[in-house]
C-alpha cells in the first residue's frame, strides 16, 4: 500500500500545470513524463482510490500546433489555441493512461459550473459517474469560449473548486517547488521550508510569491488561495515537487513537501455550509417510515413525502419535516417543486415512467442532506 502522506486519502484530486506537462521548448507534451505520472497513479488506482485531473495545457499545446507566438497571445488566439490544444491535450492523457488499461474522460469548465447550484450538481454527478464507473476524470477550464471577464484565471483555484464540489479527501499541487517557504527561495537563500500548515493565517499569504513561468498564471500566492478553498471545505491539501519523473511516487515515499490541514473535517464543513450559508426555499413533510430511513443513513425517495411546499429549483435547499412538523433535517434538492409535488408518495418505478428512465431516484440525496443537531450524524 501507499505510504507517506498520501496513505490516508481515498478521493484524490491531482492539479498539472502547464509548465510541467508541456516541455518549454518544443511545446510538445513530456510524453516520458506523463508516462511516468500516469504509472504513479495507476498505483493508486489500483489500491482503490478514486482519483480526479485537473490538468492545464491546452493553450501550450495549441499554440505549438498553429505556430503561434509563445508569449504574447491575443484573446481569439488563445481561444483559437485552446481549441486545437484541448484535442491533444485529452489525447495525451488518453494514451498515458491506457497503457494501464485505465479510461479517461474529459470535462471542460467554466466558472458558473461551479457558482451556480444547478450546474454544480450537475457536474459533480457526472464526475462522480465517471469515478464509480473507474474512470478518471480530466479537467479543465474551457479557454476556448472564456474571456477575462468569465474565467478563472489559474487552474490552482479550479482545482480546489473541484477538490470541494466532489468532497475529495485530498488536493494535490504539483509545481516547480517544493512547497511553501518562509520567503521566495529564489530572492531569500535563508528561506526556510514549512512542512506544515495548521491554518491559512495572513502571516502564511504574506509568505507567497508570484509566477515564475511564462506559461503559469499563478505562482504560490494563487496556490495559498487554493489551499483557503479547499481547507474551509475539509479537503487537505499538499504542494509538492513534479518537475521530475513519478512525482506522486516520490510524495508517497516522503518527498518534501508542505501538507495544509483542512480546518475541520469534510463532513461538519459541508454540514456547516448547508445549514448555515443557503436559504430554505421550501419544505418536505415525511411519513413515519421515510424519517427512520433517514436516521439511519439513507437518501429521501418521494415515496416518504406527503406533503410539498414552498416553490424551488433543483439544488435549492429545502427544510425537512417529521409528520408532527418538527423540522428533522434539510438538504439539496434533486426536483423543482413542481416535479416534487407530481410524484410525491409515488414509488421509484412510476415516478421513471412520469418524469422519465433517466430520473434520479432520489428527491433528496443522503451526500446533499444534513440531519439537525441531536440526532445520529451517519448520513455526513
Amino acid at each position: 500500500m501507499t505510504a507517506g502522506p498520501i496513505a490516508p486519502y481515498r478521493r484524490i484530486t491531482i492539479k498539472i500545470g502547464s509548465a510541467l506537462l508541456v516541455d518549454g521548448a518544443t511545446g510538445r507534451p513530456r510524453s516520458a513524463w506523463l508516462d511516468a505520472l500516469a504509472e504513479d497513479l495507476a498505483v493508486l488506482k489500483n489500491e482503490g482510490r478514486e482519483l480526479v485531473i485537473v490538468s492545464s495545457g491546452a493553450i501550450a499545446l495549441g499554440r505549438h500546433i498553429l505556430r503561434l507566438d509563445a508569449v504574447s497571445l491575443s484573446l481569439e488566439q488563445s481561444q483559437a489555441a485552446a481549441s486545437v490544444g484541448q484535442i491533444a491535450l485529452s489525447e495525451a492523457w488518453s494514451h498515458a493512461f491506457s497503457q494501464h488499461g485505465i479510461v479517461t474522460g474529459q470535462i471542460l469548465i467554466t466558472p458558473n459550473i461551479t457558482e451556480e447550484r444547478r450546474y454544480y450538481l450537475n457536474a459533480r454527478t457526472t464526475i462522480s459517474t465517471l469515478l464509480a464507473m473507474g474512470a478518471v476524470p480530466i479537467i479543465n477550464e474551457n479557454d476556448s469560449v472564456a474571456t477575462a471577464e468569465i474565467r478563472y484565471g489559474d487552474n490552482d483555484r479550479i482545482s480546489a473548486r473541484v477538490a470541494t464540489m466532489i468532497e475529495a479527501d485530498l488536493l494535490v499541487l504539483l509545481s516547480d517547488i517544493d512547497g511553501l517557504y518562509t520567503a521566495p527561495p529564489a530572492k531569500d537563500p535563508q528561506a526556510r521550508h514549512i512542512a506544515e500548515i495548521a491554518a491559512i493565517t495572513p502571516a502564511i499569504e504574506a509568505m507567497a510569491g508570484g509566477a515564475a513561468s511564462h506559461f503559469s498564471r499563478g505562482g504560490m500566492t494563487t496556490k495559498i488561495e487554493a489551499g483557503k478553498i479547499a481547507t474551509k471545505a475539509g479537503t487537505a491539501m499538499i504542494i509538492a515537487r513534479g518537475t521530475e519523473d513519478h512525482p506522486i511516487g516520490a510524495l508517497a515515499q516522503g518527498a518534501r513537501h508542505t501538507l495544509f490541514q483542512p480546518a475541520q473535517s469534510r463532513g461538519q464543513a459541508r454540514k456547516r455550509w448547508i445549514m448555515g450559508s443557503l436559504a430554505v426555499a421550501g419544505s418536505l413533510t415525511l411519513d413515519a417510515g421515510a424519517v427512520k430511513a433517514l436516521l439511519t443513513g439513507k437518501s429521501l425517495l418521494p415515496v416518504g413525502v406527503t406533503k410539498v411546499s414552498g416553490e424551488f429549483e433543483r439544488g435549492d435547499a429545502v427544510t425537512i419535516l417529521d409528520p408532527n412538523g418538527r423540522e428533522i433535517a434539510r438538504g439539496l434538492v434533486g426536483l423543482d417543486s413542481d416535479d416534487a409535488r407530481l410524484v410525491k408518495g409515488k414509488k421509484g418505478p412510476v415516478v421513471q415512467q412520469m418524469l422519465g428512465f433517466d430520473t434520479r431516484a432520489e428527491l433528496v440525496h443522503r451526500d446533499n442532506l444534513v440531519l439537525l443537531a441531536g440526532e445520529t450524524e451517519e448520513v455526513e
